[in-house]
């Protein structure tokens, strides 16, 4: 006899993929009805029509079958009540809502904040920030990635992501791929738009990104910068002041040269440089012999410049491409693969060695 107890407590532990909290915690089962070996189930959405139902059905449906002498599942779903909406959507938002304080990164949270920074254009940067953000997640941490570069953003289609945010009351929910949630400002435009704004329109995208998401309590958060040193840049210097700062470059010297100015900016606003990755380091032939095509030496040289570590040097694949063009990061489609191996290596290398104590005090710009 299937005890409905049991199923109720597996049922519970299921959790929602909008809100990344147990239905048990978000008191989400509302009915188990077992007949037999036949179990039904009725579940309350948060978000009612949410994109994601037919995962948590599936989620539901196997946590019912772990329970001995279940062998049939019907889930089926309501929504919860406004007055239930409201309470959760209070709860979400936290005890700093109402002045729209940003809290991610401040002192107290367990949150690391990241920002992945170039001097220049193409020196893949963003690349870097979706495969360093899988690694993370592979490693069991929580992971967001804020696509900052408002121009040209291209995190969602890199990690594959083709759905806009779900919206709990004016709370959004960032959607998920390979254990990383995305906020981009692609989610906001049509294809055939343009974003054409100044500073004060750049600033109010970058505060809402940071109050306005539900971000849960992650463990790290990667910010992909707009290359070079403009408002963007100034704007997460003011809201994040603890940020630590991680730079791009590839062994071109004039890569190098350009890139020192991102780490100078970082310095000028007080936030700590925890290294340089070099990309485009070398191309492994079919020959094994390694071909450094845009030359070599430049991380190193910028690392020296700005007096932090070389955290690891990318090679150049064409799968680094192809895995951007498809939605699956090189992290993801050839884990044992160098690229793969290097990204591991730097996400082992910033788990273990923690955020860097700070000597200076906290700049804000006015």
């Amino acid at each position: 006899m299937v005890d409905a107890t049991a199923v109720r407590d597996a049922l519970n532990q299921v959790e929602d993929p909008e809100i990344h909290r147990s239905l048990g915690d978000l008191e989400a089962i509302r009915d188990v009805d077992v007949a037999g070996s036949q179990v039904s189930v009725l579940v309350a959405l948060a978000v009612p029509g949410s994109p994601l139902v037919d995962d948590l059905g599936h989620a539901v449906t196997d946590a019912a079958k772990t329970i001995d002498g279940v062998e049939d599942v019907q889930v089926s779903f309501t929504a919860m009540s406004d007055e239930e909406i409201d309470r959760l959507a209070t709860d979400l938002r936290g005890p700093a809502s109402g002045n729209r304080e940003v809290t991610i990164g401040s002192a107290g949270s367990q949150t690391r904040v990241i920002g992945i920074a170039s001097g220049k254009g193409g020196v893949g940067k963003s690349s870097v920030t979706t495969n360093l953000a899988v690694a993370l997640a592979a490693k069991g941490k929580k992971v967001g990635v804020i696509d900052a570069d408002v121009w040209g953003f291209s995190i969602p289609k890199m990690m594959g992501i083709d759905r806009a945010p779900s919206v709990l009351r004016d709370i959004l929910l960032p959607p998920q791929a390979h254990g990383v949630s995305v906020i981009s400002m692609d989610f906001f435009v049509q294809p055939d738009q343009a974003v054409v704004w100044r500073g004060p329109m750049l600033d109010k995208a970058l505060q809402q990104f940071l109050v306005d998401v539900h971000w849960g309590d992650l463990d790290f958060l990667l910010i992909d910068m707009p290359p070079g040193t403009g408002d963007v840049a100034i704007s997460i210097s003011q809201y994040l002041p603890r940020a630590e700062v991680l730079i791009v470059t590839t062994p071109q010297p004039t890569a190098q040269r350009v890139a020192v100015r991102a780490g100078l900016m970082a310095q000028k606003v007080n936030q700590d440089i925890i290294g340089v990755i070099e990309n485009m380091s070398w191309f492994t032939g079919d020959d094994g012999k390694r071909y450094e095509i845009f030359g070599n030496g430049g991380g190193q040289r910028l690392a020296d410049d700005l007096d932090v570590s070389l955290l690891g040097q990318i090679p150049l694949v064409p799968a680094v491409r192809e895995g951007a063009d498809q939605g699956l990061p090189v992290a993801v489609i050839d884990p044992d693969g160098e690229v793969a191996r290097a990204f591991d290596d730097v996400a082992t290398r910033l788990i273990e060695t923690g955020p860097r104590l700070r000597t200076h005090p906290e700049l804000v710009i006015s």
